[in-house]
């Protein structure tokens, strides 16, 4: 299973040039909203038309602008899950099903698929509900439900958790990835949640003002983001511009320091960032004076804020970031970072 994607699109105040290539089971596009994740979603399936470029999945070319291919949404055999489900709403669950199947031979073999899509997503007692009656995790399995009946090739999901409550969307996540495990279907799911992608995809791809800023692993990706925005969007809450000061130091003026590094340091370092999860006070490398400057509690955590010791009294502070049980009583002297967790930014 192989997706290739090189389009581009302008639409006015708005240009869209990505390139992804992939054969991963779950790739993500991750940014913010308008970023053109689900625009490109919207090409790969053939609702929208791109101005130039090559889309092929599986071998079999989708669209070519320069060989003038532009196969219609119904021969693509692409399945697309819409944010909020595209349920017909006059149809019962089964009938909802049915349409999904309805190429695929006689009455009776119809019935058939729809009775193995209920017992697959577990939707037996609903077939005679109508989609005003689910629930919203009834209503998405119903659309996977249909969309799989048809036999894609390849499953696009336009950010399938976003009308669901947290305690929903954190039941689901794991039985969706399972799903797809079981149907041996390749997908691609848009999110703007660093969670969901670092959860749910084994590839990830990282968008921003309609270009791709990173692809790769979604591991590597977080582990090396290469770029602020990139950064940013996997959850990176301490940046600051930086300059080169040797194979493996940079300066940062911001906050007084000058860090060690375990990758070598590029010319075009423009910046580092520091998780906030990775201060320690028994670190002894990259370690320095560090006062305090506020905490915050969440839920389940305590972010404690500090400024370095030579860093401005009126600049943003740091974020330290810990479990509850894991707060110290008093805020450390001195804070330390190992250097492989030094983010080396050079856009």
């Amino acid at each position: 299973m192989s997706l290739f994607v090189d389009i581009q699109k302008d639409l006015g105040d708005f240009h869209l040039a990505v390139r992804l290539d992939t054969d991963a089971p779950i790739t993500g596009l991750l940014g913010a909203s308008g970023c053109g994740k689900s625009l490109t979603l919207r090409c790969i399936a053939g609702v929208c038309r791109p101005d130039r470029g090559r889309i092929v999945l599986n071998g079999r070319v989708l669209f070519d602008s320069e060989a003038h291919i532009d196969l219609p949404p119904q021969q693509r055999r692409v399945g697309y899950l819409f944010q909020h489900y595209a349920l017909f709403p006059t149809m019962t669950v089964a009938e909802n099903i049915r349409c999904g199947a309805h190429h695929r031979g006689p009455r009776a073999e119809q019935d058939r698929i729809v009775r193995e899509m209920v017992d697959r997503l577990q939707l037996q007692g609903l077939e005679k509900l109508r989609p005003a009656q689910l629930s919203g995790g009834q209503a998405q399995r119903v659309a996977l439900a249909r969309m799989l009946a048809a036999q894609p090739e390849i499953l696009l999901l336009d950010e399938p958790f976003s009308a669901l409550d947290a305690h929903l969307r954190d039941q689901l996540q794991p039985r969706l990835r399972e799903l797809l495990r079981t149907v041996g279907r390749q997908a691609v799911l848009v999110t703007h949640s660093r969670d969901e992608a670092y959860r749910l995809c084994s590839t990830l791809c990282i968008l921003d003002g309609g270009r791709v800023l990173r692809t790769g692993p979604t591991k590597e990706v977080f582990a090396d983001p290469r770029s602020v925005a990139a950064a940013r969007l996997t959850g990176c809450k301490n940046l600051a511009a930086a300059r080169r000061a040797g194979d493996f130091a940079v300066e940062v003026p911001a906050w007084g320091v000058r860090l060690q590094t375990a990758r070598p340091v590029p010319e075009s370092l423009c910046a580092v960032g520091l998780r906030a999860h990775y201060f320690n006070p028994r670190t002894a490398v990259n370690r320095f004076a560090v006062v305090p400057a506020g905490e915050m509690e969440e839920p389940f955590e305590w972010c404690l804020l500090f400024r370095y010791g030579g860093q401005a009294a009126d600049s943003a502070p740091l974020w330290w970031r810990m479990p509850k049980d894991k707060k110290p009583a008093v805020m450390p002297a001195q804070l330390g970072i190992a250097p492989e967790n030094v983010l080396l930014l050079t856009e």
